[in-house]
């Protein structure tokens, strides 16, 4: 993303209120960039919008934050005011089940929005934490329905397509859980991330887990020691090479003759 033209009028600071018993997070400062300049448009909020409504979005006041890995962005029940969009680095949504357990719900990074969990109920369903030093744009939501409202009917298209890969990724999620075994788990989970890393212009076949097992276990509805186990079997059958959390796909086709639902 580069610096907007000098001759652009300041944007606000927007704050972002942490909760209490979190650390103080990084302030947030005054964007300096615009959705039109930015590498990752074509994958984030301006997707598909045509070059007046992304103009539109350029007015909009944003703010840019930087949440330090094992910081939490926001808590389940938190009152939903922004969409983020991640510029660089990856996070982690959980939610707590009633028994004390984590359930990861989903990891993202650069491109991605997070917060949309919130935007039925005006609070938010889920927790949202750093896996690393990560750099998010806080996009207030009552801004971008306003702007909505009064621009194309482009911009609303945008929303509800938000709000529909929303819906898709956590029917992606059920049909992990509830039509694959461990390998296909697995599989699916590392060609989608390759995927999307190569979607970014990283490489598909080598790349570093920011998550745990632990993590992965969780969002793939397996055991730790069911997670240890499939990584040493594709291991052992050169699918991959593995070192603690680097990956490299060896055999990108035989992991993919694993899947039989296709991940998107």
């Amino acid at each position: 993303m580069t610096v907007a033209a000098a001759t652009q009028p300041a944007a606000r600071t927007v704050h972002i209120m942490p909760a209490a018993h979190t650390r103080q997070l990084t302030p947030v400062a005054p964007l300096k960039t615009s959705c039109s300049s930015c590498h990752l448009r074509d994958l984030c909020l301006p997707c598909g919008m045509n070059t007046p409504d992304v103009e539109r979005l350029d007015s909009l006041m944003f703010g840019r934050r930087r949440v330090l890995a094992g910081q939490t962005l926001y808590r389940e029940g938190d009152k939903f005011q922004f969409i983020y969009a991640v510029r660089a680095g990856t996070l982690k949504s959980s939610l707590m089940l009633a028994d004390g357990r984590e359930q990861v719900s989903g990891f993202h990074i650069a491109g991605e929005l997070v917060g949309l969990d919130g935007a039925a109920q005006g609070h938010h369903a889920s927790a949202t934490m750093a896996l690393e030093d990560t750099e998010i744009c806080a996009i207030p939501y009552s801004h971008l329905t306003d702007l909505a409202a009064n621009a194309s009917g482009g911009m609303q298209h945008i929303i509800t397509r938000l709000m529909s890969r929303e819906i898709m990724r956590e029917h992606s999620l059920m049909m992990l859980l509830g039509s694959m075994n461990a390998e296909e788990r697995l599989a699916a989970f590392l060609v989608n991330l390759s995927q999307r890393y190569a979607a970014r212009g990283y490489s598909e076949r080598e790349f570093h887990l920011r998550m745990s097992r632990a993590e992965i276990g969780s969002y793939l509805g397996m055991k730790l020691e069911t997670v240890s186990r499939t990584f040493s079997a594709f291991q052992a059958q050169r699918f991959l090479d593995v070192d603690k959390r680097h990956v490299r796909i060896i055999d990108m086709d035989g992991l993919k003759r694993r899947i039989e639902v296709q991940v998107h």
